[in-house]
């Protein structure tokens, strides 16, 4: 799960689909392209809303997203078009950028509509984010299971 600060966005994806499916199947992680935020936690309002649902991100620290990302992860979930070109950017050859998805495709294929980051907006763009997230990552991981389990 990729976003620009990995603070807001990713890691709520990142603990939504962790929460889906199998832990000792899968590996769920998150990374933003800037630097930014690494070492730190996830915005409070991210956490605060994902405590609301059930769900615990606050052992989460930020990360920035590097090139042996490709070799590590089979599916690259980037928040925005922004994003996702700056990630592809990274990408050796085919193979890597053909693991690099929006995420909101997922519900909207093709339509390649970004995943609106809700660091400066109102608090209720948190909630807002996190429903979002919250059903595109259950298609997901319907996904995942039925392809790998």
């Amino acid at each position: 799960m990729v976003c620009l600060g990995n603070i807001c966005r990713s890691p709520l994806a990142e603990g939504l689909l962790e929460s889906k499916i199998p832990k000792k199947d899968f590996i769920v992680d998150s990374a933003g392209t800037g630097n930014w935020h690494v070492g730190k936690q996830p915005d409070e309002r991210s956490i605060a809303v994902a405590k609301k649902n059930g769900i615990d991100i606050s052992y989460q620290r930020g990360r920035q997203f590097v090139p042996t990302d490709f070799e590590i992860y089979d599916y690259i979930y980037v928040m925005d078009n922004t994003n996702f070109m700056d990630v592809v950017a990274m990408a050796k050859n085919e193979d890597q950028k053909c693991k690099v998805h929006l995420i909101l495709n997922e519900l909207f294929p093709g339509e390649n509509v970004d995943v609106p980051d809700p660091y400066f907006g109102l608090q209720n763009g948190f909630d807002t984010v996190y429903e979002m997230l919250n059903e595109t990552c259950d298609a997901i991981a319907k996904k995942l299971m039925a392809k790998h389990s």
